[in-house]
């Protein structure tokens, strides 16, 4: 049967503006009649796939999600002297592999492009090909796509190619929004900037004048992971389906999204986690926080909600996963070595 893993994460952030919606605030979800602020998954998963952490594991099996793909081909071949009308022909015909080339741009894909690194090689070697033969590609040379790409990054969240969903992957993680469990109120930082130079003999305001806004709370995070899709995403490559896991367990709880972080310098650490493993049927625990937290201390109470809500699910549904390991620093009980070390077990 299929095993899934199940991450539980509760995260304090102090004042901050993570996740930003078009207007430049944060964003926000109206949960059980209360607002509260959000981080997309799509945010988080980006601050994941790009850690430092992240890339030092996992590197060599990392994908690149690109427009530009045309415009890295014309600047290769071109520096291996292909005149630059047929550099541009002959990189559209090959950016066109991995989706539709807009038209008044043909060396720019339509969309993003999840190339895994096996897909980039086969790129880069047709090219130096190309340009060492003097001629544009045949429809033989132009099978770059893998239907099972050896990348971690798009085997974890997936990959659609629009024109192409013979090669699309279905994503082995899923990645809720995370949302405080306590309600909120989105303040504005107004602030101001002194220009050095100025002596104040004719003009004494500010160089600058601006706002942002911002709020705090504590984030309840979801994640679950289909280990048996995962690894058959990574070609039955276990020892690499493990190390993605324990990659992305200790970056869940690590990194945060870099959003206005050098304004805020609001980066957090998980300070409670749960990690649950079992073939049972997945569910959240966001049901716990439906009602607002409104207490002094949110973080111990959202311990005690969401760790009471599993229980309640174990007690009508019986149990609903096979083992679980726990993380608490407001107690300073566990570890996350221990916590990975479980989740790759």
């Amino acid at each position: 049967m299929t095993q899934f893993i199940q991450l539980h994460l509760l995260t304090a952030y102090p004042p901050s503006n993570l996740n930003r919606d078009d207007l430049g605030r944060p964003k926000t979800a109206i949960i059980g009649g209360t607002e509260r602020l959000r981080i997309s998954s799509q945010s988080l998963k980006r601050a994941w796939r790009t850690s430092e952490h992240f890339e030092s594991v996992l590197g060599n099996f990392r994908g690149t999600r690109t427009k530009r793909l045309g415009q890295e081909v014309y600047a290769q071949l071109t520096d291996k002297g292909v005149k630059e009308k047929d550099a541009q022909k002959w990189a559209s015909t090959i950016a066109a592999v991995f989706g539709k080339v807009k038209k008044e741009h043909p060396l720019e894909i339509e969309q993003l492009a999840h190339v895994s690194p096996e897909e980039w090689q086969a790129v880069v070697t047709l090219a130096d090909k190309l340009a060492d033969e003097g001629r544009e590609p045949d429809n033989d040379e132009l099978d770059l796509l893998r239907s099972k790409p050896k990348a971690v990054d798009i085997a974890l969240f997936g990959r659609m190619l629009a024109s192409k969903p013979t090669y699309n992957v279905e994503a082995a993680c899923q990645v809720a929004h995370a949302i405080t469990v306590n309600p909120v109120k989105i303040e504005d930082d107004f602030f101001t900037a002194v220009d050095d130079l100025n002596t104040h003999e004719e003009d004494a305001g500010a160089g600058h004048i601006g706002d942002a806004g911002f709020a705090s709370g504590v984030f309840y995070q979801y994640i679950c992971i289909n280990r048996d899709l995962l690894v058959e995403n990574l070609q039955g490559d276990d020892s690499l389906a493990n190390q993605a896991i324990a990659a992305l367990t200790e970056v869940a709880a690590k990194v945060a999204p870099t959003g206005k972080q050098n304004s805020f310098a609001s980066r957090a650490y998980t300070s409670y986690l749960l990690a649950e493993k079992g073939s049972q049927q997945p569910r959240s625990l966001s049901v716990a926080f439906l009602k607002a937290v409104r207490a002094g201390d949110p973080l111990t109470v959202a311990i005690e909600h969401l760790e009471s809500q599993r229980d309640k699910f174990n007690k009508v549904y019986g149990e609903c996963v096979d083992t679980s390991e726990t993380l608490n620093a407001q107690l300073g009980e566990g570890s996350l070595d221990k916590i990975i070390k479980f989740v790759v077990s």
